[in-house]
């Protein structure tokens, strides 16, 4: 699994040099994912995790497009950072067409999120605190937060 997911395609979010590496399958349309980004914001401005979002467009009909404009953005980091930050009015503006290698892309990401047992996002793999792989679906709260991201 671990391979499967350094190899999909992802944006990352917060300090290459992170102890703690946390992925997330994200859609740009997820009102989920958008509290998760910003309720991780003091742990990765911190550089204490590195969040990767595993796009996918799964929410809405313009959701693989909006998935598609971060990932091809000159800087995916600032776009998915805009696309979150504007969530409340639309967010990012997504592509008019999609490049077929784009689409196969978000297709394998969504594959890959099914074959790890998630239906919907966010869908989160971190390291317990035993060193073992743990796996979270939804939006997690309060010590699920902590669990996930460490301490503050």
């Amino acid at each position: 699994m671990r391979f499967k997911l350094e190899q999909s395609t992802w944006v990352k979010d917060g300090n290459a040099n992170a102890l703690r590496i946390v992925y997330v399958f994200t859609d740009p349309n997820c009102p989920y994912c958008n509290q998760l980004w910003k309720a991780a914001r003091p742990w990765v401005e911190a550089g204490k995790v590195q969040l990767r979002h595993v796009m996918v467009g799964v929410i809405r009909q313009d959701s693989p497009a909006k998935a598609a404009a971060i990932l091809e953005a000159t800087s995916p980091q600032e776009a998915l950072a805009e696309n979150e930050l504007n969530y409340k009015d639309g967010g990012i503006s997504p592509l008019k067409t999609i490049r077929p290698a784009m689409t196969k892309k978000l297709e394998d990401n969504a594959a890959l999120m099914t074959e790890i047992g998630f239906s919907g996002t966010p869908a989160i793999i971190f390291r317990e605190a035993d060193g073992s792989i743990g796996k979270m679906a939804g939006l997690p709260q309060d010590a699920a937060l902590e669990m996930i991201l460490g301490p503050r």
